[in-house]
């Protein structure tokens, strides 16, 4: 693959241009992340001071009791909406859910490996392994091998 970069005047210059004979998953994830760069979620951090939170930074968001946390690599704050709303808003942000609790961001994930009656732990960024169960492993397990199928 060509990469051509190049140096403009303004911001209002600044452009990505994707060209592909098909548009795989890989094309996706990056047209997806050019999109959503800028794209944040209104968080709470631990003194309650409001924050916006870019979603490239959000390995996962997990609902504990009636609260729901987003984790990044060193932080966690609160969120004020529920997980199922944040599911709608994030899903084509490749953050997925992985369980009845969690939405787990698929660039983040380091590895998989399998856990007892077809579940699995995803190994993220930040050394956490997080469980996906069974309901939702096959779907992990196919975007993860869709990404590994174009690589090859």
């Amino acid at each position: 693959m060509k990469i051509i970069e190049r140096i403009v005047d303004t911001q209002e210059q600044e452009a990505v241009t994707l060209e592909y004979v098909k548009l795989t998953q890989t094309f996706q994830d990056i047209r997806d992340y050019c999109r959503n760069k800028g794209r944040t979620i209104t968080v709470y951090a631990e003194d309650k001071q409001i924050c916006q939170l870019p979603l490239s930074d959000v390995l996962y968001i997990e609902a504990v009791g009636e609260k729901v946390f987003a984790y990044t690599t060193g932080q966690v704050y609160e969120v004020k909406a529920r997980l199922y709303q944040l599911e709608e808003m994030l899903e084509p942000h490749r953050l997925v859910r992985a369980s009845k609790s969690l939405l787990i961001n698929m660039f983040y994930i380091i590895s998989v490996r399998t856990a007892l009656n077809g579940r699995l732990y995803a190994k993220m960024e930040n050394g956490e392994d997080v469980l996906v169960t069974r309901n939702y492993a096959k779907k992990i397990s196919a975007l993860i091998m869709e990404g590994l199928d174009e690589e090859f």
